[in-house]
């Protein structure tokens, strides 16, 4: 267990929540929530909580004691809550070795980067899991929810660098390690009173670091068994090149970038005298590689330049003389069709490199600094160099033409530095042997939205290198390798001294097994940060070497296969691709059951969040403003898989819908005991509310499995602010006495507070412990976190009807509010034509109806055209002088209207001209022309007589 993580802060985001007020918006129904007005006088609709007078409150949390006697305080009850959940580990998950993996439900979570602060994806991104964790815990029992802290890789490496002032260049690899420990341990302590603050159910009893000596262990064993299974090599050959970083990457650290830049049309003169041309033009936008050139190329079927091939060419300024030879590969469409090979520019380069057995001409150090090839340009950078090349090329008369472009250019994800190509020995591991594997692997799993399979699909079918798991950095997990000092033959750790270090670590042999030399050198690379991070699955499932069965096994094998991976979709190619290959590799099974992957927080303008923008939402400030719960409601607004903007109208109604809950709570606890019998016969209009409850049961416990949380919230609310407390609340306040009443009142508030706590933990918790809770001084027990996920009951009910008798009620009392009659006033004469059998009771006790009729035809309703609206913007250029007139005929009456069979119009036919259905729209009302007042509602009509 780590004691930063089970420690609450006292500082930070809580002492916010503690101090800053919180929106008091009025609680009545709003246009964003759907549902009517409820009256006045019920508690449900109470004005908002008032803020705690005593500032010490805040300080009292450890003395809560939950009551719904008071209003609801967030800022108290949510840092409360917070600190019994971790105090008392009741997320906690207990391994057995031997329960059925099918029993317990694992989430692989992505460990976030130890780069800095949280951000709004990640409190996006970890709500989401912890609503799937909570249902899940809710509705199966065993749920494991780890934490991690990648601080293993680049970004923890130059986060130090800037918060420190310094660079790694200038230390000893051990004393910048321990410098990157100490600010990577600030950060993962933050992040951890953080993720605390966010009320996510996380076990703090299973976490972990990604440069901790376990994980330094497992890491280390999986290259071991990879290079045992002959799935790694070492070799010398061109690889990408971070300038800025000075290490090798791989493909998918690489990401294109819109830059400015020029084409330069060059000049090259003909060497040999094979053909009548004096010269050729090339057409570049890197002429700082003309020195690093060792042949140019021309496609064979190129017609116009097939003279060329077999030439010999002359490098402008350099003088080298270098040869030009026929190749597919050339781009025909490009500049002049002719191109120089450059050892290396790009991919082509590299390609040609190998394939014609080419010189290596490096021309551009570690630092993208020219080297002594250059020349007079040895020292500059390659920008200095290009503009200095080109203005000699211009000079000595080589430069034809140069004009401004927009192109892609390559450049390294982290530093959004162009890249190059070096040549240099790196650890590779092999994939694209096993392409088609890992995309059989893929489909094994399910995908929440499916569509995002695709964009694995895609990576894998572009891959077009192995993967490079080797890296120059001074941070990270050392390879376990040394090296014969005489004929480079590779020793590898034995697995029982993992982890280890190679720069002071001794090998397991004294002498090469291959030439007997007795002096070695040390592995200086480090792991790429994925190739770590790629074993969560089996990190948290506790792989290891099993040195007495000689095999690998795992101290929790119930978690393998994992249930889950949550995360974003612009990792897919980077952790969850190579998190695939490597538990593929090691286990020969998929890491995962089903990946759930989430889109971006964009600002406002749909735009990705960037600080160099200036358009970040900081969750500091967000989460001082609003109750985290509201911000999880916020969290569940939208689709998995979509990129959104931020927008705090969602936070709004989620604050709204705490007051609702709240105050509806205390309402309730005013009209039926805590803990009503079941009479032996439930009243029509209660069982149709149990019943009702049912089927939200039944559909939200699917929407969760599918992890459509934006539908099950919408589901949700709907059903309770409007159905429940708009509706039925209303109706229960007549009938308190009521045994099936109070007992369909109690089962639907109790269902409610589950259903509603993966969204909103710490309201309903604390209305749970005030109301419910038998046993306070066990939390674990009496956590309404802890309870059974609801189940339907089997209630039956004619759906239909109650709805509509629903919507009668609602109607009726609309028109004693508008005719300012009390809400107990009798009403003479009713009659209804709509299903409502069963519910004429109902509707009488509730609105004081001395008789009701249920009518068994519609009443005669006339419906009339009450105007036509049209659409002048196009109305005015299409026939212009002609409006005024159009206007008169459908003023005066003298038009006609096409319809379909359904009604709908098709044209309207006005002062001789014919106007299609886009130009114009018609409202009509419907006219009752009997005794009495007409109401419709959606399912019925309503006589007043």
């Amino acid at each position: 267990m780590l004691a930063t993580s089970i420690h609450r802060a006292t500082t930070g985001i809580t002492d916010g929540l503690q101090s800053l007020p919180y929106h008091t918006d009025d609680v009545s129904t709003t246009p964003d929530s759907g549902g009517e007005s409820m009256s006045m006088d019920d508690p449900a609709q109470a004005d908002d909580p008032a803020q705690a007078d005593d500032p010490a409150q805040a300080d009292e949390t450890a003395h809560h004691e939950p009551t719904l006697e008071s209003d609801y305080e967030p800022e108290t009850v949510e840092s409360h809550w917070q600190d019994q959940w971790v105090d008392e580990e009741i997320y906690a998950y207990e391994s057995d070795p031997k329960r059925d993996p099918n029993t317990v439900y694992a989430i692989d979570t992505p460990p976030p980067t130890v780069s800095g602060s949280l951000h709004m994806g990640h409190l996006y991104g970890s709500t989401l899991q912890d609503f799937a964790a909570r249902f899940q815990r809710m509705a199966d029992g065993e749920v494991l929810f780890p934490f991690g802290y990648d601080d293993n890789g680049i970004a923890s490496e130059r986060l130090t660098e800037t918060e420190l002032d310094i660079r790694h260049q200038d230390y000893e690899r051990r004393e910048f390690q321990e410098l990157c420990r100490e600010v990577c341990q600030e950060y993962e302590a933050e992040f951890t009173d953080k993720m605390q603050d966010l009320g996510t159910s996380i076990d703090w009893n299973n976490t972990y670091k990604t440069i901790e000596p376990r994980v330094q262990r497992i890491s280390q064993l999986s290259f071991l068994d990879l290079y045992e299974k002959g799935r790694e090599y070492r070799k010398k050959a061109p690889a990408i090149w971070c300038p800025e970083c000075e290490t090798a990457i791989s493909q998918v650290e690489m990401e294109d970038d819109e830059r400015g830049s020029h084409f330069n049309d060059i000049a090259f003169e003909l060497t040999s005298d094979g053909t009548d041309r004096e010269e050729f033009v090339i057409s570049t936008t890197r002429p700082e590689l003309i020195p690093a050139c060792v042949s140019v190329f021309v496609h064979p079927d190129d017609e116009e330049n097939q003279d060329l091939v077999g030439e010999t060419a002359t490098i402008p300024i350099f003088g080298h003389e270098v040869p030009i030879i026929a190749d597919e590969r050339v781009d025909m469409e490009k500049g002049s069709g002719v191109v120089m090979c450059c050892t290396f520019g790009d991919q082509n380069d590299i390609e040609w490199y190998q394939a014609h057995d080419l010189p290596l001409r490096v021309a551009i150090d570690e630092s993208a600094t020219m080297t002594d090839l250059a020349g007079d340009y040895e020292g500059m950078s390659t920008e200095e160099a290009r503009e200095a090349i080109v203005e000699d090329l211009d000079e000595e008369g080589s430069l034809r033409d140069r004009w401004e472009i927009t192109h892609a250019v390559g450049v390294h994800e982290r530093c959004d530095t162009p890249v190059e190509y070096r040549v240099s020995k790196q650890w590779y591991v092999e994939i694209l042997d096993h392409k088609e594997e890992y995309l059989e692997a893929g489909q094994e799993m399910d995908w929440y939205p499916e569509k995002m399979f695709t964009r694995y699909k895609h990576w894998i079918e572009g891959l077009e290198w192995d993967w490079l798991i080797s890296r120059q950095r001074d941070s990270g997990i050392p390879f376990p390798v040394w090296y014969c000092e005489d004929c480079d033959h590779p020793i590898m750790a034995a697995k029982e001294d993992l982890p280890v270090d190679p720069l002071s670590d001794e090998p397991p042999v004294d002498a090469c097994p291959e030439c007997g030399h007795d002096e070695f050198d040390p592995e200086e690379d480090v792991f790429d940060t994925w190739a770590t991070s790629s074993l969560t699955p089996l990190i948290n499932a506790g792989w290891d070497w099993d040195a007495e069965s000689e095999e690998f096994a795992m101290d929790k094998p119930e978690l393998y296969q994992f249930d889950l991976r949550p995360q974003a979709h612009d990792i897919i190619s980077f952790w969850l691709f190579h998190t695939v290959v490597k538990c593929y590799e090691h286990t020969g099974e998929v890491p995962f059951d089903a990946a759930m992957i989430h889109g971006h927080v964009l600002d406002e303008n749909r735009k990705k969040m960037s600080k160099s923008k200036g358009n970040i939402v900081d969750p500091n400030n967000v989460l001082s403003e609003y109750p985290v719960d509201a911000v999880r409601f916020w969290a569940a607004s939208v689709a998995v898989g979509d990129d959104f903007p931020y927008q705090d109208q969602d936070i709004v109604a989620g604050e709204k819908l705490l007051r609702k809950l709240w105050n509806a709570s205390k309402l309730v606890d005013t009209l039926a005991p805590a803990d009503p019998e079941e009479p032996d016969e439930l009243e029509p209009i209660d069982r149709w509310l149990l019943a009702e409850l049912d089927d939200a049961i039944a559909e939200l416990t699917t929407q969760f499995e599918e992890y459509e949380f934006a539908k099950a919230r919408d589901r949700l609310r709907t059903f309770f602010w409007n159905t429940f407390c708009d509706d039925y609340l209303e109706i229960a306040k007549g009938r308190e006495d009521n045994p099936s009443t109070q007992y369909a009142l109690r089962t639907a508030h109790r269902t409610f507070l589950e259903l509603w706590a993966p969204f909103l933990p710490h309201v309903t918790e604390e209305i749970w412990q005030a109301v419910y809770s038998d046993d306070r001084n066990d939390l674990e027990a009496a956590s309404i976190h802890t309870r059974s996920w609801p189940t339907p009951q089997g209630y039956e009910a004619d759906l239909a009807a109650g709805e509509t008798a629903l919507e009668v009620i609602g109607a009726l009392r609309r028109y004693k509010s508008e005719n300012q009659l009390p809400l107990n006033a009798d009403l003479e004469s009713v009659a209804v034509y709509g299903p409502i059998e069963g519910f004429e009771d109902a509707i009488q006790d509730v609105m004081h109806v001395q008789e009701l009729t249920v009518l068994e035809s519609e009443p005669e309703v006339t419906t009339e055209i009450a105007s036509i609206d049209l659409d002048y913007s196009t109305l005015g250029p299409k026939f212009g002088s002609k409006v005024g007139d159009i206007d008169a005929g459908i003023e005066s009456g003298e038009y006609e209207i096409e319809e379909d069979d359904d009604g709908t119009a098709t044209a309207l036919h006005v002062a001789d001209e014919e106007l299609e259905s886009d130009l114009f729209e018609i409202e009509r009302e419907r006219t009752y022309s009997g005794d009495g007042e007409m109401i419709e509602t959606e399912s019925a009509v309503v006589v007043l007589e």
